[in-house]
């Protein structure tokens, strides 16, 4: 099969589109939906200039996903001196597994001159996860245990980096499993939380760097701010994640494409597996289904977001923001101590 746009061998077919695209277009489309994605998102706000530039902090744990969306940033803002990236990279204490990926992390970032920051669980909380998979106290799957274990490193550690926004590698198949999740589980209020967590658009600025008014249709509305963590974002969440692979592989980039051996979301795996059907049947659906979502969640936000503010405090053990006296980290560090 040959390219649309030359000719020349294609490497992909994208059934969703219909396009056969050859490597240099297909990378070159990748690269032009992130950049379009930080664009629309209004990630680079007016107010930012070398003299006082953002800092991103972007969450890189050697897999495809985050490897990709680093290289495609640094490729992007490298000669723009209004952005600073920052990679920070996590070691949960998964023996054989996370050493490697770290290493790919330290290869990526020492090819890019970027710098890294390398944290561990065992040296923040004590713990290694090859041992919590162990103790299980609370008799949860591990990425229970962990999931709340990265996101409070994640935020604490840009927040210690002078970070202005977080980056995650979340692609095209991750959100629209999600958005299916809360669908399914009909939570508006998770819908809005996320909306103003990471999906809604930062609000834009004048040449002054003066906020302008938000857009009149509601599903175009900015998010709501969220002072108590640093703000996520997600360029990659345009791209799926075959394609996110396959840019890995063109780009010769190191990514540790392996299954943490921990893995283990029953639910979300089935809702992965819905997908992939209906994709395979009626291609486009991931497409869709996020078009669709990310609509309803700006209208759930407008109705429901923001009020979650007001009810954030400071955890009692480790002064962590949180909604409850003790934050669910600290919780689960109880439990694992009283094991």
């Amino acid at each position: 099969m040959d390219c649309d746009k030359c000719g020349s061998a294609a490497v992909m077919g994208a059934a969703y589109s219909g396009l056969h695209l050859c490597e240099e277009h297909f990378c070159r489309t990748v690269d032009t939906r992130v950049r379009r994605r930080v664009r629309e998102d209004n990630l680079v706000p007016r107010s930012a200039t070398p003299e006082d530039p953002e800092t991103w902090v972007i969450g890189l744990s050697g897999g495809k996903d985050s490897v990709v969306l680093t290289e495609i940033l640094h490729d992007t803002f490298r000669e723009d001196p209004r952005i600073e990236l920052v990679a920070l990279s996590i070691h949960e204490g998964i023996e054989g597994y996370r050493d490697e990926s770290i290493e790919a992390c330290e290869e990526l970032t020492a090819d890019l001159d970027l710098r890294h920051e390398v944290v561990s669980y065992a040296e923040e909380f004590g713990v290694r996860m090859d041992d919590v998979v162990d103790e299980d106290p609370e008799g949860m799957a591990a990425c229970a245990y962990c999931g709340v274990f990265r996101r409070d490193v994640l935020e604490r550690y840009a927040e210690k980096l002078g970070a202005d926004k977080l980056l995650t590698g979340h692609n095209l198949d991750d959100e629209a499993q999600t958005a299916l999740m809360n669908v399914f589980e009909g939570d508006v209020q998770q819908m809005a939380n996320h909306y103003d967590a990471s999906l809604g658009p930062f609000p834009e600025e004048d040449r002054e760097g003066e906020p302008v008014d938000p857009p009149a249709d509601p599903t175009e509305r900015p998010r709501n701010p969220q002072d108590h963590h640093v703000p996520r974002t997600k360029p990659l969440r345009d791209v799926p994640e075959k394609e996110v692979a396959l840019y890995a592989h063109l780009r010769d980039l190191p990514a540790h494409i392996t299954e943490c051996p921990h893995a283990e979301e029953a639910y979300r795996g089935e809702v992965q597996q819905l997908l992939l059907d209906m994709e395979d049947n009626h291609p486009g659906t991931r497409h869709s289904v996020m078009a669709g979502y990310e609509q309803f969640a700006a209208l759930a936000a407008s109705a429901f977001g923001g009020g979650e503010a007001a009810d954030y405090g400071e955890c009692d053990n480790c002064g962590a923001p949180t909604g409850r006296d003790v934050c669910r980290k600290c919780d689960l560090l109880d439990a694992l101590e009283a094991v």
